[in-house]
């Protein structure tokens, strides 16, 4: 019996473009916690981790305690809430139903794998009706953050692939990282959060610049691994 041909997508700046709610989301969490509001490049780095080891990293050293963290980690969930109530939205990048529909007759099995909470994950598939397009979500909710394989492993487990036949595409070395650790291969896109010489620097077997890239990219390159 032959594995399942796995593409495994980040969401945030892969097939979602959230960099203005993330942004705006951590600078309030920072304000109203007392602290100055990183930088968005400093924010725009983080985008992939997990939510907690996101803020650690924004912390300077001295003020990086646990306590802190939990505090800016809750005001920043109740930061993008208020922003989702107040009908601020996550877009899709352009092209990216249409990709995911090329790949899914194709019977390519397609899953996520990210650091959003399985909540946030929910959210915006449903906002966007791409809750039946994947057979697997891997949320930081139950793993460790990236660049752990453990959203890959797992995703491999459920969906019946193996390394050889998955592929992880995402926008940070994070991304990159977790699939190597997999042993699976991985691509990165040009739209994200990491530059594309950062993304091959981690072992990224390639970058798409475009949306409709990627359907004939991940195909052709499947196609010469399992020939």
């Amino acid at each position: 019996m032959s594995e399942a041909r796995l593409i495994l997508f980040d969401c945030d700046g892969t097939l979602v473009d959230s960099q203005h709610m993330i942004v705006a989301a951590m600078a309030e969490a920072f304000r109203e916690s007392g602290l100055e509001a990183p930088s968005s490049l400093a924010v725009r780095r983080i985008v992939g981790l997990s939510l907690a080891a996101a803020v650690a990293r924004l912390l300077p050293d001295e003020g990086r305690d646990m306590d802190k963290i939990f505090t800016l980690v809750e005001a920043y969930k109740e930061s993008f809430r208020r922003m989702r109530t107040q009908g601020v939205e996550e877009p899709l990048y352009p092209g990216v139903p249409e990709m995911l529909k090329v790949l899914a007759e194709g019977g390519y099995v397609l899953g996520v794998a990210t650091g959003k909470s399985t909540r946030g994950l929910r959210s915006v598939l449903r906002l966007h009706g791409l809750e039946d397009m994947f057979m697997t979500l891997q949320t930081a909710d139950d793993h460790p953050g990236k660049p752990d394989p453990s959203m890959v492993t797992v995703a491999m487990l459920e969906t019946g692939a193996v390394p050889e036949t998955t592929i992880v595409v995402g926008d940070t070395t994070y991304d990159v990282e977790m699939a190597r650790a997999a042993r699976a291969h991985a691509f990165g896109v040009s739209w994200g959060y990491h530059e594309p010489d950062e993304l091959v620097a981690a072992g990224a077997l390639g970058v798409f610049g475009a949306v409709p890239e990627i359907a004939p990219g991940v195909g052709r390159h499947l196609l010469g691994a399992l020939s």
